[in-house]
């Protein structure tokens, strides 16, 4: 956790800023791979600009898409996906988005895949944050991924890199307590509450998801993890995922911030728009937090009557890429193992 104490902004406007991904999957080359993320990046610097004059100075949080730079990997294997589209810890484009965040004095918040030479042969889905120096002051990595390496697969390693606090890090900046949920990890109540234990008040969540008139699973999750964390949350959604043989429109639209009580402040439709913003009123949420009754839920929270349960080890297993040269057909394979396993056990049937 950031231990700096910098100057409070109590009251600020955020935007999730909802924008066409243009995927490198059929990018021939790395060359070619970046010329197109770099194509991306000089195209945000001019949205961001653009919806900052329109919604204003005070708007100083803008949360991008999930994986906005790359799309995803649609069947490359790890070495090829890690080589033609994964960034380095220090990479220039995150000095390109920096210089972006330093030019309009907001923090910006995105995803990418990201090499680590601690993990040679891997690389992990990264939620970063960048402050209005250009400078990362949040990186997350995703920990629940149905195809993606996590933290949780060289678990031990990881711990001994970076700690418990690494793998659930939160900032604290002049604009808040701010933590990174990824995409379906919207799904996991546990990363949201531990991130709240640790001080969390806001949720960053990039995402890549199929919005509708339905309310899916995910738009519920959304409410609750604001609800029971007592915190805001931010969805960027894409505007739909182009240069791939899946319809762009498959993922596009629903952008929203919700409050700290479960009200949606702001929505968009479909298509690239910079209409989800709102106000985050820190003071209102930190008053809210100190308010004893029934809604205190963190306060109400009572961790330990759940320990036993979650050291449980019949569930999904850590530690199963310490061999990086493994292919996708593993993933699966270690759930459906996982699914066995539980069967066996009677917990499903």
């Amino acid at each position: 956790m950031n231990k700096e104490k910098p100057t409070k902004i109590e009251s600020f406007k955020a935007l999730a800023l909802q924008v066409t991904c243009q995927a490198v999957n059929q990018a021939q080359n790395r060359d070619e791979a970046r010329l197109l993320m770099q194509e991306t990046i000089k195209k945000l610097g001019q949205q961001i600009a653009a919806s900052l004059a329109f919604i204003g100075p005070d708007c100083r949080l803008v949360v991008l898409p999930e994986y906005l730079l790359t799309g995803f990997p649609l069947g490359e294997s790890l070495t090829v996906w890690g080589e033609k589209a994964c960034l380095a810890m220090t990479d220039p484009l995150y000095e390109s988005l920096g210089k972006i965040a330093q030019k309009q004095g907001i923090f910006l918040a995105g995803n990418a895949y990201e090499l680590d030479p601690n993990f040679p042969g891997l690389y992990f889905q990264t939620c970063f944050v960048l402050d209005p120096t250009g400078r990362i002051v949040l990186r997350y990595r995703r920990l629940n991924s149905m195809f993606a390496p996590t933290p949780h697969d060289v678990w031990d390693q990881y711990l001994d890199c970076y700690g418990i606090e690494g793998v659930f890090p939160v900032a604290k900046t002049a604009i808040g307590n701010l933590a990174a949920v990824a995409s379906d990890e919207i799904l996991f109540p546990e990363v949201a509450r531990s991130l709240a234990t640790r001080g969390a008040e806001i949720f960053l969540h990039p995402t890549s998801e199929v919005y509708g008139n339905a309310r899916v699973p995910k738009e519920a999750a959304k409410i609750s993890r604001a609800v029971e964390n007592m915190a805001y949350v931010i969805s960027a959604n894409t505007a739909g995922i182009a240069n791939t043989t899946i319809p762009t429109a498959s993922v596009d639209g629903g952008s929203k911030i919700i409050d700290y009580r479960g009200l949606v402040l702001t929505e968009t439709g479909a298509g690239e728009s910079m209409a989800a913003f709102a106000e985050i009123d820190l003071a209102a949420l930190r008053r809210y937090r100190r308010r004893g009754g029934m809604s205190n839920l963190l306060a109400r929270h009572r961790p330990m009557l759940y320990a036993d349960t979650y050291q449980q080890s019949y569930f999904y297993p850590a530690n199963t890429m310490l061999d990086p040269e493994v292919d996708r057909k593993h993933f699966i394979q270690t759930q459906q193992e996982t699914i066995e396993r539980l069967a066996k056990l009677h917990i499903i049937n």
